[in-house]
């Protein structure tokens, strides 16, 4: 008997995949638990259904990530940051800054962990970082630290 599995269930398969198994199996253990539902047409169809609903999401994310790679690669941003007494900069700058002026000059909504630094920026000067946007999308972005 074909069924599609609500759970996983060790031994037999994953959530969502159709599986063939024993009469007794089905009608013993897996549909009194509401483990799995008979794969009929009706649940063949609701399951199609969600798989290209996830497929169209995924898509979806996907597009929109590289079209905020498309906004930032390359670009420079410029932080203003406060001198000490000796011309120095005073503390450091950190991702969540980094991320406030991203978001603030390309209207964008990054997490500060999204973003990866080759190094502590302790100085003034021009650094590189890289903004993870998906799996296998990130975009490489110029850090400008001035004197305010």
């Amino acid at each position: 008997m074909k069924v599609i599995l609500n759970q996983d269930v060790k031994g037999t398969g994953k959530k969502g995949d159709l599986v063939n198994v024993s009469d007794g199996y089905a009608r013993n253990f897996l549909f009194p638990r509401k483990l799995a539902v008979e794969a009929n047409a009706q649940a063949l169809s609701e399951k199609n259904n969600r798989e290209s609903a996830a497929a169209f999401r995924l898509a979806e994310e996907k597009a929109a990530a590289e079209a905020k790679k498309a906004k930032i690669h390359g670009k420079t941003v410029k932080i203003v940051g406060k001198a000490g007494q000796s011309g120095k900069l005073f503390g450091s700058i950190t991702p969540k800054e980094i991320v406030e002026v991203l978001n603030s000059q390309y209207g964008l909504d990054i997490d500060k962990k999204k973003v990866t630094l080759k190094s502590d920026i302790k100085t003034f000067g021009t650094f590189e970082c890289e903004v993870k946007l998906y799996t296998g999308i990130a975009a490489n972005l110029n850090i400008e630290v001035v004197k305010e």
